[in-house]
């Protein structure tokens, strides 16, 4: 049976590292996108010029229709989902949180938690559609457990969420010969930190890291990958944090 995987969030940064990653092992994968329709075109380019096979589907994880249609896209070109890396995610900006805009802490638990269980629901579906089990792996945050005071606690709530409902579905499924984990980033160099309005982050913060530097989208990807993989057969329902000792 072919390996299918299902990257939210694809296009850039830890997502399309996964991507490339999970691809040169032999997952054929659905690179997913919000809007950068050209971003998501060039990972699959890349996946393809190493002889993997990827397609590009739109989608925002925040809505439940585009969330089926995204696995139903995936099943019609490429065939049953065996894999789901839930990594479509968005911080909603730095600042304190009583001056935080509620229709942006409502949009980050939409994107965060509610569109990562969706997908994860959808993707025990086609699971057990096939009978032959699955592993769904999602992409957490060190945040959870830090809270990230006067920067993002909104999305450091929600990533705490997100390591709970990694480790009580991951129970729950086990006996279906299912996987569910998770994997902590700390600070990364992504364009998320742009994103969030603040570019200068990484090299601000990496002096409190105990390995005195931020992490790399591949070295994230790895662990992720790992976890996707036969060699972790024996893990499920954690977390596991990659974050260079913070």
């Amino acid at each position: 049976m072919k390996k299918i995987l299902i990257v939210t969030g694809g296009s850039r940064g830890i997502g399309a590292a996964i991507a490339r990653q999970a691809a040169a092992v032999g997952w054929v994968v659905a690179v997913n996108y919000q809007r950068d329709a050209a971003a998501a075109a060039r990972v699959v380019a890349e996946i393809e010029a190493a002889g993997g096979r990827a397609l590009a589907v739109q989608a925002d994880v925040a809505c439940d229709e585009d969330i089926e249609r995204l696995f139903a896209t995936v099943e019609r070109e490429l065939g049953p989902v065996t894999g789901l890396v839930n990594n479509a995610g968005m911080t909603g900006g730095l600042g304190k949180f009583g001056d935080t805009n509620p229709a942006i802490v409502e949009q980050v638990f939409r994107t965060n938690v509610l569109g990562l269980m969706q997908a994860s629901r959808r993707a025990l579906q086609a699971f057990r559609a096939h009978g032959q089990g699955g592993v769904i792996v999602n992409i957490s945050s060190t945040a959870a457990t830090a809270g990230s005071p006067n920067e993002y606690v909104a999305y450091a709530a929600s990533k705490a969420a997100v390591d709970t409902f990694t480790m009580g579905l991951g129970k729950e499924v086990a006996p279906e010969g299912i996987r569910v984990c998770g994997v902590a980033p700390g600070t990364t160099q992504t364009d998320i930190h742009t994103t969030s309005g603040d570019p200068g982050r990484p090299a601000r913060v990496a002096a409190r890291i105990p390995m005195l530097r931020v992490g790399e989208p591949d070295e994230i990807a790895e662990a992720a990958v790992w976890l996707l993989s036969p060699a972790a057969r024996y893990v499920t329902a954690t977390t596991i944090r990659v974050s260079g000792g913070a």
